[in-house]
């Protein structure tokens, strides 16, 4: 039961801070950032993996995988939003 705890707690207190970091970066910033954020949700991808490797009780799987649904919807998002910055300026360049 302490692992639950701990581990939304942690999943918590990661939202906010990432929430009121991300909040504050110039726009400018935003594609490097989420290359950053890419990174990181793919080391949140693989921690989901190794959750589903041990024997854990149905909650925490549960939260596992939404921990693996997020991270993936993050990383997904991140390369669309990456490419698409791409593409603005590649067109740029072509004028």
């Amino acid at each position: 039961m302490t692992n639950i705890l701990i581990m939304i707690a942690v999943m918590g207190l990661s939202f906010l801070v990432g929430y009121f970091l991300i909040s504050r970066v110039p726009p400018l910033l935003h594609t490097p950032l989420m290359s950053m954020t890419n990174a990181i949700s793919a080391i949140t991808i693989l921690g989901g993996f190794i959750i589903f490797s041990v024997e854990t009780n149905t909650t925490e799987k549960i939260i596992g995988c939404v921990a693996l649904i997020l991270a993936a919807f993050n990383v997904a998002g991140g390369f669309a939003i990456t490419d698409r910055m791409i593409r603005l300026f590649k067109s740029e360049q072509k004028k």
